[in-house]
């Protein structure tokens, strides 16, 4: 008997009828021809890492696993294209190895970068942008089946001024085969822990300590009166000696030995801590490629608010303590830098993203989901489109000032639908 498949969480059940493993750009052509012929359509499914069904469908799943894999650094230009269903953590050691970075990395680098980046995933740090804000061009097999380069300098649809709209595109633009990435000279990160900030620090100096390192991140469970834990990653070529780890931290000690996100997870599966500097790449993210992220069996909501607005959604979480704590296993606070991609979180403003990790009960999580967003979608809040949330089309659309305008882009490259579902529709055409 065939095995349902499911997201990584488990809280979605792809109904795609058929899956494909095309192991050529003329077999991904070849696909789409089928579904065009039957009226049929196809998403790409990527790492399954997403929690919503952004990445569902009842017709045909695509994976890139088995594409060819492209790593080429054009080093003159400080660019590097690799293949889109490459994940960061197959990507990043080699790129290190030829002497170069990303400008930042998500909390897993176990997600591939195509997915991750159309869907808006982010790390933290005042002066980073989202992971698609590194995105230089990308090859896409279009639903006509024509391969097409788009690019800022490149003309037609999805390039010049509209490449804002193609890169964060929910994957609605057409099966995306490469990506190419700029890239800057390698550089190394230290990483320190603090524990139990006190929540009156963040009321009154949020923005200096989202400021005191290259990457900052709060983690908490939302009981008493402090934070458990803050994460400072300092890159020592751009702090300087204000990024230092300091020996307190608003009131918050470092910690006495190594921290998991999640209290009670093993400490070895998150990435190295005690302000020892190493490569970037095995320190911006949270969690080790070679172990299971985060806790494995949960869900994951996550909101964008403007950075002005961010201690009025902090506080009113705070309230609602009683309702969160028992669903809750950790949440996060992250900043994130304005950027001018259409479908982003962070379009327009500078962000802080407040994100929820629930214990893997959907029936118990979606309400407490919902009553959270009465809280923080009136401050202008907007939910992540790969986490779980319950807000509406109309809602949703009242938050993304160029979503007018990402609809006609898809609409112009995929005016039948083949590569859309359920989810795209409702969010982008109404």
């Amino acid at each position: 008997m065939a095995v349902a498949l499911t997201n990584w969480a488990g809280n979605i059940t792809f109904g795609a009828r058929r899956s494909h493993e095309p192991t050529s750009t003329d077999d991904v052509r070849a696909v789409l021809a089928a579904a065009r012929s039957a009226g049929g359509r196809v998403r790409v499914l990527g790492t399954g890492h997403s929690f919503s069904p952004v990445a569902d469908t009842e017709g045909d799943h695509v994976s890139l696993a088995r594409m060819p894999v492209v790593r080429e650094l054009d080093a003159d230009r400080r660019l590097v294209r690799v293949s889109a269903g490459l994940r960061y953590g197959e990507v990043t050691p080699w790129l290190h190895e030829q002497g170069f970075a990303l400008h930042n990395l998500g909390s897993l680098p176990h997600i591939a970068i195509a997915g991750a980046c159309a869907t808006g995933t982010h790390g933290s740090g005042d002066r980073n942008g989202v992971l698609a804000t590194a995105v230089r061009a990308l090859r896409v097999v279009t639903a006509a089946g024509d391969v097409v380069d788009l690019s800022a300098d490149g003309t037609g649809p999805g390039c010049g001024a509209e490449f804002a709209g193609a890169v964060v595109a929910l994957g609605a633009l057409g099966v995306v085969t490469e990506v190419t990435l700029a890239v800057e000279p390698a550089y190394d990160v230290a990483q320190s822990v603090y524990d139990d900030l006190p929540f009156a620090a963040v009321e009154g100096y949020l923005d200096e300590i989202l400021a005191a390192a290259y990457s900052v991140s709060l983690f908490t469970r939302w009981t008493g009166d402090t934070l458990d834990t803050v994460w400072l990653k300092c890159r020592p070529d751009v702090d300087g000696p204000a990024g230092q780890a300091p020996p307190d931290l608003f009131g918050a000690v470092p910690s006495d030995g190594p921290r998991h996100p999640l209290r009670g997870e093993p400490t070895g599966h998150a990435t190295e801590q005690g302000g020892t500097p190493g490569p970037w790449h095995t320190r911006l993210p949270h969690f080790r490629m070679e172990f299971t992220p985060s806790a494995g069996e949960e869900l994951q909501s996550e909101y964008f608010v403007a950075r002005e607005r961010a201690v009025e959604a902090l506080q009113a979480l705070r309230a609602m303590q009683d309702e969160i704590c028992p669903l809750l296993l950790v949440g996060e606070v992250r900043s994130i830098a304005a950027d001018d991609l259409w479908l982003s979180g962070a379009h327009g403003r500078d962000t802080v993203g407040v994100h929820l990790t629930w214990r893997p009960d959907v029936a118990a999580v979606l309400p407490v989901v919902a009553r959270v967003e009465e809280r923080l979608l009136p401050l202008g809040a907007r939910p992540h489109w790969g986490k779980v949330f319950t807000a509406g089309p109309d809602a949703v659309r009242r938050l993304y000032p160029r979503l007018d305008d990402a609809r006609r882009l898809v609409e112009t490259f995929d005016p039948t639908g083949v590569l859309r579902n359920g989810f795209v529709d409702a969010y982008l055409r109404g």
